[in-house]
């Protein structure tokens, strides 16, 4: 080694590197995971002061005429496309800063990037009108989304990656339920209660802001910029004295390394056939909501934080894949159940009132709903995206992943409602139909991840039946004698 830098040989990166869960790793890590926390209160904050009379009078007196009509169908209630609009704008926002922060994410590292969406958070929730409110959020939440779990990912043992990485989910379930419960305490409060609701997403916008000032950047990141030195530093830190620091550092620049072999940016390097494996699966495990925010209720928060800290604990001791097909086969069996009661009992015409027992089990049927999706689509949105790609292209393919899971809960946002009042019950097996697909790919396309360090994560696709044939040798590369 000479002048900070490595040479870099064509050998396969070490399974596993000796470091341990330090104390170092474990606050570094739930200070960026608590980026999740403004995301998961403006969901569950949007969903409760919709529903809040001196909010809807405000701003939507036709939904409230439609409320109080003696003859009314249950399906369409709340089908106002300027409603869906108060809280589907921050998904667009979001969609379009998370596309922007990738660049700056390599440009300037993860840690900034964090900075600027925390400073956007908190700077927003002062903006009176509603809309352009919502939007600044968006911004912000497009910055955090993209650059936390791509430094959970980073900073995490390989060994204990998918529990430190679903964090983020985990505090993203944390500001749901904390939303829940200020929605439960403001709408005692007559006028302005939703007010109080919506100023206080400050509340988490600090506690990020304070966060990203803290957290030193990622390892890789700092690799990619040319600073060695204050890479291995990082990494003694987080891994403890008895980590094979040296090995894992020359595994880091030999990513880099190879990585930078292609001189194409970032975004034309992932559309590249080498890479579609990572671009699919990024794009495939991303692209669905829990519709836990709709409810807007404290038991659905709690239940999908109960389940989060489920995947935390399980996650990195039976798979990825595990966890996705039974959450998917059980959300399956939850919203055909939920279509057949509601047909049942409210019927195609929406007029007619649902016995007390039914009303009790579609509450269950959507708590068990929510607590599967808590096990396994919702934080395993974060965990692989943040995992999957090179070093070199996993800033670009993250800000993809987020901006498809935005552009997919704003379009879900956007026609959910209209879609109810369309379809009625049906609406509910539409959305079993996709969560079927979903499942049957990755049962077909994604292979297991547990335990594979990121610089490793190439054999994986490799060995895989289809992706395969995609996956181009790691280029050798060795410094001159």
């Amino acid at each position: 080694m000479a002048g900070g830098g490595f040479a870099v040989a064509g050998a396969a990166p070490s399974a596993d590197y000796g470091g341990r869960v330090t104390f170092s790793v474990v606050v570094t890590c739930l200070m960026a995971a608590s980026g999740g926390l403004i995301f998961g209160y403006d969901i569950g904050i949007s969903g409760g002061v919709t529903a809040m009379e001196s909010f809807l009078s405000a701003f939507f007196p036709g939904v409230l005429r439609r409320m109080a009509a003696a003859r009314r169908d249950q399906y369409c209630v709340y089908d106002s496309h300027a409603l869906t609009a108060f809280t589907s704008s921050l998904y667009l926002a979001g969609l379009a800063a998370s596309l922007a922060a990738s660049r700056v994410t390599r440009a300037v590292g993860r840690q900034a990037v964090m900075l600027a969406g925390a400073a956007v958070n908190a700077a927003s929730v002062n903006i009176a009108m509603l809309i352009v409110g919502r939007m600044l959020l968006g911004f912000g939440i497009g910055f955090t989304n993209q650059a936390a779990p791509v430094y959970l990912a980073e900073t995490a043992p390989p060994k204990w990656r998918g529990a430190f990485t679903t964090g983020f989910q985990l505090f993203l379930s944390v500001g749901n339920l904390a939303a829940n419960l200020v929605n439960y305490g403001t709408s005692r409060v007559p006028a302005w209660g939703w007010r109080l609701s919506l100023g206080l997403a400050a509340a988490p916008a600090a506690v990020i802001l304070a966060g990203a000032l803290l957290i030193p950047d990622t390892p890789s990141s700092l690799v990619v910029r040319g600073r060695v030195e204050e890479a291995r530093a990082a990494l003694r830190r987080v891994r403890g004295p008895k980590a094979d620091v040296d090995a894992e550092l020359e595994d880091v620049a030999r990513a880099v390394e190879a990585a930078r072999a292609c001189e194409e940016g970032a975004f034309r390097r992932i559309l590249r056939r080498e890479h579609r494996h990572h671009l699919t699966m990024a794009v495939a495990t991303a692209g669905f909501g829990s519709s836990g925010a709709l409810m807007g209720a404290v038991v659905l928060g709690a239940v999908n934080l109960g389940s989060t800290l489920v995947s935390t604990v399980t996650v990195d001791r039976y798979g990825r894949r595990p966890l996705f097909l039974t959450g998917g086969f059980v959300m399956i069996i939850c919203q055909v159940a939920v279509a057949w009661i509601m047909g049942s009992q409210i019927g195609g015409d929406g007029e007619s009132a649902m016995a007390r027992p039914y009303s009790l089990a579609v509450l269950a049927l959507t708590c068990v709903f929510s607590a599967s999706f808590g096990w396994s689509w919702g934080p395993l949105t974060w965990v692989i995206p943040g995992e999957i790609f090179p070093v070199e292209i996993r800033s670009a393919g993250q800000g993809i992943s987020v901006a498809v899971n935005l552009g997919a809960t704003f379009l879900l946002t956007q026609t959910f409602l209209s879609t109810l009042c369309a379809l009625k019950y049906a609406t509910f097996i539409y959305y079993a139909a996709w969560v079927a697909g979903m499942t049957a790919f990755v049962v077909a396309f994604l292979p297991e991840t547990k335990g594979v360090p990121l610089e490793a994560m190439g054999a994986a696709w490799e060995r895989h039946w289809y992706w395969g044939r995609f996956v181009r040798p790691p280029v050798k590369i060795t410094e001159e004698p």
